[in-house]
């Protein structure tokens, strides 16, 4: 193996040092999926991602996202990170939209630099679709909570926009905090379901400029908790306008994740019903780290 260029950059991230981090490495094109593998591996990041093509195919970039135990079709901050990467060390000028070519489909990301307080990426998910609901009880015990700290005026439901989330509406900030997943009842559950991962939430915040506050757990890939997830977010905009959470089919919001575990991350969410679908569109800031080699 040649040796490979990477780039660590922090997405969702207000300064360096919290958001979600992420390994990119930028000329993959020779290496195999066991290759891909086992660098995610060694990374032990909660994604890795791979150029396979620094030009573009069909007008995107060839990209896989590896997880330490296996590839993704699609997951969220490893978009924004790559396209982040692509612009300052691939492209290298100001470009307006950066087009991923994803398993799940191209994904276009749009750079907005318009705003005062820095820099944001935004990428368009799929149109969300709902699948399974469950009940409160079943959830509560792999959370380790009473079923009342529940808010039952919504439904626990799976939701994806290209990768699936079991949403879990909460009623209090203290409830999320106290969350300790039972881990055989957690894999008990996903067990028969296409969902592999929780997303819990609540409209008590930590800071209160903030509408909404999360946390994500993913044990099943590997992520026993994740700091920011794109996806699972995006997942989480289309269940607030199909269930009019806050009353209206339009949703503008700051989202914080990551708290618990000491990588505090920002997540911008806009979404609206056009038609019979929802347009889901997830942002953030990236902010890079470091860049190194692999030999």
């Amino acid at each position: 193996m040649t040796s490979l260029v990477f780039y660590i950059a922090d997405v969702f991230a207000e300064a360096k040092y919290t958001g979600n981090k992420l390994a990119v490495f930028t000329n993959a094109a020779n290496l195999s999926s066991e290759q891909m593998q086992e660098i995610a591996k060694e990374m032990n990041y909660s994604e890795t991602t791979f150029v396979t093509s620094t030009e573009t195919v069909s007008g995107g970039y060839d990209v896989r996202i590896f997880t330490p135990n296996q590839e993704l079709p699609f997951a969220g901050h490893p978009t924004l990170g790559t396209a982040y990467i692509l612009q300052k060390e691939i492209i290298q000028s100001s470009v307006k939209k950066i087009l991923l070519n994803l398993q799940v489909g191209q994904i276009p990301v749009t750079i907005d630099d318009t705003n005062a307080a820095g820099e944001y990426l935004w990428m368009q998910q799929k149109a969300p679709t709902f699948h399974q609901i469950l009940d409160s009880q079943t959830i509560a015990e792999v959370l380790r909570i009473q079923s009342q700290e529940i808010d039952s005026r919504f439904p626990i439901q799976a939701v994806s926009t290209g990768v699936p989330f079991i949403i879990v509406p909460l009623k209090t900030l203290e409830s999320v905090k106290r969350i300790q997943v039972n881990k055989e009842k957690y894999f008990e559950l996903i067990n028969s379901m296409d969902a592999k991962c929780i997303l819990v939430f609540c409209p008590e915040t930590y800071k209160p400029e903030n509408d909404l506050n999360v946390r994500v757990f993913c044990d099943y890939i590997g992520i026993p908790e994740d700091p920011a997830t794109g996806s699972a977010n995006g997942c989480l905009a289309g269940y607030l306008v199909q269930y009019s959470y806050f009353g209206k089919s339009e949703i503008n919001l700051r989202v914080e994740q990551g708290y618990e575990i000491n990588r505090p991350s920002l997540i911008l969410l806009r979404a609206e019903q056009k038609d019979t679908t929802i347009d889901v569109n997830v942002g953030g800031k990236v902010v890079m780290v470091a860049k190194g080699e692999f030999v």
